[in-house]
């Protein structure tokens, strides 16, 4: 038996390959992208032919995941949170055409947005869509759910929810491994029509859905994952999932709560287990990471006056993580957080490298489009979204991954003109490049500016699916070819870069600019390791 000290990622990159995976599919997101780049290094995965590419997006990722285990074989997809809304059309289906090979769906949350627009909690989506969702507590819960939840799908033919978030993905413990299973052998599904979702065939197989919800409520009663422990305080019971039962217990260093606690790490919610904590105790404190989905559960099935504590009556903060110091708070334990950070420390807030192309895409952009005003400017998510702040104050909007074209290209509709897009290599291939053809197709007044990098800046530099493809790509969408412009990012260039997006700017029609220059980062690093070669 061995044991590694891996992060929370590392450890369900390793239960996947122990598993018996045959791919990983994903698009790079804070505080998933490590798992891919694990599988990507490892030489268990090499040795195995493991599929570890990274995907155009999370849609693409979820639909050739859910392709290799219609052919019988394992598969793992991986997204951050906000990613599952891209992937949610094929996602939500898959529980109605089940599986074939065991389907793992990694959904990694972000409770506080470190690095995220928003704090939703995946949970919701697994509820959404009848699926069953593990919620590991530690890394060594996390590999060993991981391996779990392929065989749990195999055993119910039914894709499963991984969901984990920041706090356990970004830290390290000790993980047992167990033994490696061997990868699948393609083998068809023996119901030809198993996967046609045609009317007729999706009601059927809704309803045999619908019919496994109580062996999946049968299955989390029983969990190992799940577990009772009791106490000698009935006055209250507390109800703990994933992380938030590492903070409760952090309260309570010799591990002896007074009070009854029901662990939950399996779902869907194992009622049974719940009615006897709710039998027993006077009121209840649910302690969940993200969203108040088992609180709001638990007054909606056992409304029985019952007295519930937690986010919805302010025992817990309704925005942002928990932590020890916030759950103490909640048990009338003493607040040992300390005093907040003096004045003296001055704030720093993130800011674009020194030497980034983008800075000198936006110097250009900011003199070129000054005679118009403000608010012109529609951005996307990337590093280039820093453009936002001081000193550069360059964009107008930001959303989602690839709204920046079809944001923009509403606002000209409007008759908001000129309107520029400003968006990233790889976020132009991961969802901008349907919103193009949309302004292609209509002849929209419209100026792109595709910042290209040549990387995955954002979330480490990962390759981009646009190297070397963007000026094809876009004359393929039909940008016109005099219409399409690589410019320079550089100091010495920004007269020659204003004059172009001011010609652009004028043009009324379809204008496509691709400042075109490597990110410092990956440069650096590229230069490194040259010199490291040569010695």
């Amino acid at each position: 038996m061995q044991k590694l000290l891996l992060l929370g990622d590392e450890a369900i990159a390793q239960g996947a390959l122990d598993a018996g995976i045959s791919g990983v599919y994903a698009y790079p997101g804070t505080p998933s992208t490590e798992i891919t780049e694990y599988i990507q290094h490892a030489r268990q995965a090499e040795e195995g032919n493991v599929h570890r590419q990274w995907s155009a997006n999370e849609k693409t990722a979820m639909e050739a995941a859910v392709g290799m285990s219609y052919a019988g074989k394992r598969a793992l997809v991986c997204m951050k949170h906000v990613g599952m809304n891209v992937a949610a059309d094929s996602f939500m289906n898959t529980t109605i055409t089940g599986t074939n090979g065991g389907l793992v769906i990694l959904a990694a949350d972000d409770p506080s947005m470190h690095s995220s627009q928003n704090e939703q909690d995946s949970r919701y989506f697994g509820a959404f869509a009848f699926m069953p969702i593990f919620e590991p507590t530690t890394q060594q819960e996390a590999y060993d759910m991981t391996r779990e939840a392929f065989d749990f799908s195999e055993k119910y033919s039914i894709p499963v929810l991984l969901r984990v978030t920041t706090r356990l993905a970004h830290s390290r413990a000790g993980v047992m491994l167990g033994e490696r299973r061997a990868q699948n052998q393609i083998k068809l599904h023996p119901n030809p029509k198993q996967f046609i979702l045609l009317p007729a065939i999706a009601r059927k197989q809704y309803a045999e859905l619908l019919n496994k919800q109580p062996d999946f409520i049968k299955a989390s009663e029983t969990s190992s994952f799940n577990k009772y422990i009791d106490g000698t305080d009935k006055s209250m019971g507390i109800i703990a999932s994933g992380i938030a039962y590492n903070y409760l217990m952090e309260n309570y260093p010799d591990r002896n709560c007074p009070y009854p606690i029901l662990k939950i790490s399996q779902y869907p919610l194992p009622t049974g287990l719940i009615s006897k904590l709710v039998d027993e105790c006077k009121s209840v404190l649910v302690i969940e990471e993200g969203y108040p989905l088992i609180e709001e559960q638990l007054r909606g099935l056992l409304n029985r006056g019952l007295h519930i504590k937690g986010r919805l009556n302010g025992a817990l903060p309704r925005m942002g993580e928990l932590n020890p110091n916030v759950v103490a708070v909640a048990l009338g334990i003493k607040d040992t957080r300390g005093s907040e950070i003096p004045d003296i420390v001055a704030a720093r807030p993130p800011a674009l490298c020194t030497g980034c192309p983008h800075i000198d895409s936006y110097n250009a952009l900011n003199e070129a489009i000054a005679p118009y005003g403000k608010g012109r400017v529609f951005s996307d998510i990337g590093c280039y979204t820093l453009g936002a702040l001081p000193p550069y104050n360059a964009i107008y909007s930001t959303v989602d991954m690839g709204a920046s074209i079809t944001m923009a290209k509403g606002a000209s509709d409007a008759g908001l003109q000129p309107c520029v897009a400003v968006i990233g290599d790889s976020t132009f291939t991961h969802s901008g490049m349907t919103s193009l053809l949309d302004c292609t197709i209509e002849g929209t007044n419209i100026t792109v500016m595709i910042l290209d990098n040549s990387t995955t800046g954002m979330t480490g530099g990962q390759d981009s699916h646009a190297f070397g493809r963007l000026e094809s790509i876009c004359l393929g969408l039909g940008v016109e070819k005099e219409h399409l412009r690589i410019m320079k990012p550089l100091k010495n260039q920004h007269e020659t870069n204003v004059q172009i997006i001011k010609e652009e700017l004028a043009y009324q029609g379809v204008s496509v600019l691709i400042p075109t220059r490597e990110c410092i980062q990956t440069l650096g690093k590229r230069m490194k390791a040259k010199q490291s070669e040569k010695k």
